[in-house]
């Protein structure tokens, strides 16, 4: 049996065959992305670099020799290859796991493809077992709170030690338990309308079109 890390190593080596020879590669953030940033270090010379969806991943494709570019510096995508907290059977995720879905939902948005690699944990029917995610403007924290109350989540600040979380945005992140994301397309955009909300870990609008599922019996590619 393979271990959850061989799992990831296996969808991050998997993914190399949707990189495009002489584009830019959009990279995402994580654990299993750091498996694919690993592995793409072998082709460093094939592409002309990355933009990168954090400050975590910047600087580990840096490290390896690997050009990163600054979004506005760069036109349309041809891949976004990132990992999942969740995935559903249409493709629609929960992500923000590593605080990073800001700028994740930007770099999946400039993406003609994207590509998720998880391992078979990651896949469930209804999105909402793993706490959602939720990027806020600090002032805005105590009435999103009470919003996601009357949906019947219940919403706590990320802490990191006894200061809140701060993401590269500066912003703070709350993770929503309790909810069951059956509809969501509807969810990613009715929150996204709340004023304070900077994204919401619901990738329905930029949902996956390929993921690279890590199981026992090897590499699974789903498309949707």
């Amino acid at each position: 049996m393979l271990t959850q890390d061989e799992l990831k190593t296996q969808v991050g080596q998997a993914a190399l065959k949707y990189v495009v020879a002489g584009e830019i590669v959009g990279v995402g953030t994580g654990s299993t992305v750091n498996k694919f940033i690993d592995a793409l270090a072998a082709l460093r010379h094939q592409i002309k670099g990355a933009v990168s969806s954090s400050l975590a991943s910047t600087e580990r494709l840096q490290a390896l020799g690997i050009k990163v570019f600054d979004a506005n510096e760069v036109g349309e995508l041809a891949v976004y290859i990132d990992g999942a907290d969740e995935i559903d059977g249409s493709g629609c995720m929960i992500k923000g796991g590593g605080a990073a879905l800001t700028r994740e939902k930007i770099v999946a948005a400039q993406s003609r493809m994207f590509v998720c690699i998880a391992d078979e944990s990651k896949r469930v029917q209804t999105l909402g077992k793993f706490p959602l995610p939720v990027e806020v403007i600090p002032m805005a924290t105590g009435r999103l709170i009470r919003q996601f109350t009357e949906l019947g989540g219940v919403a706590k600040l990320r802490m990191k030690g006894e200061l809140p979380w701060v993401t590269d945005n500066g912003q703070h992140i709350l993770d929503v338990t309790g909810l069951q994301i059956s509809e969501p397309l509807k969810f990613e955009s009715m929150v996204s309308q709340w004023p304070g909300v900077v994204t919401v870990g619901v990738f329905a609008h930029q949902r996956a079109q390929v993921c690279l599922l890590g199981t026992a019996q090897g590499v699974i590619t789903l498309n949707f």
